[in-house]
C-alpha cells in the first residue's frame, strides 16, 4: 500500500508514492536521488543523513517519511544558490577544510546551519556540544568548530 507524500524539497513541490514504512533517508536517496544525505548508521548515532525538515535539524534515518508529510525539506543540496554559489556555512567548511573524506560532511553543514541559526554557537565548547550528534573520524574536529564560527559569522552578517 502506498500513500501520496506531498512536500517542498529545496524549494520545489514534489509528490510521490510511499509505504507508510519508509524512512525519510530512504526516500531522499531512492526516491528523490539526492544523495548528498548519507547513511552511516541506521540508529541516529552518526548525524550523516541530517537534514533541515521546516528549518530544524533532523536525523533522516529515524523520521519516516510521512512525518514530512506538507513539510519544507533542505537536504545539503538544496542550500547553494541556483547558480551554483555556495551557501555560507559551505563556503566556510571549504575555506577551513573543514572536511576530508567528506562522508560527515553534509550532515555537519545542515546541522550547523541549524546550529548558527536557532542555538548560541560563539564559543568552541558550544559548537562542540551543538554538533555532538555528529561523528567526523577524520578531522578531529578542529577545523570543523573553525568553519562553524566563521559560517555563523557570515550567516549573521
Amino acid at each position: 500500500m502506498s500513500i501520496a507524500l506531498t512536500l517542498t524539497v529545496n524549494g520545489a513541490p514534489v509528490t510521490r508514492p510511499v509505504a507508510p514504512s519508509t524512512l525519510l533517508s530512504e526516500f531522499i536517496r531512492e526516491h528523490l536521488r539526492l544523495t548528498g544525505t548519507h547513511i552511516g548508521c541506521d540508529t541516529t548515532q552518526c548525524g550523516a543523513c541530517t537534514v533541515l525538515l521546516d528549518g530544524r535539524a533532523v536525523k533522516s534515518c529515524t523520521v519516516l517519511a510521512l512525518q514530512a508529510q506538507g513539510a519544507q525539506l533542505t537536504t545539503i543540496e538544496g542550500l547553494a544558490q541556483a547558480d551554483g554559489t555556495l551557501h555560507p556555512m559551505q563556503e566556510a567548511f571549504r575555506q577551513c577544510h573543514g572536511l576530508q573524506c567528506g562522508f560527515c560532511t553534509p550532515g555537519m553543514v545542515m546541522s550547523a546551519v541549524d546550529l548558527a541559526t536557532h542555538h548560541a554557537c560563539g564559543t568552541e565548547q558550544e559548537i562542540r556540544d551543538g554538533l555532538e550528534g555528529n561523528l567526523c573520524r577524520c578531522t578531529g574536529y578542529h577545523n570543523i568548530v573553525k568553519a562553524v564560527q566563521q559560517g555563523a559569522a557570515a550567516m549573521k552578517a
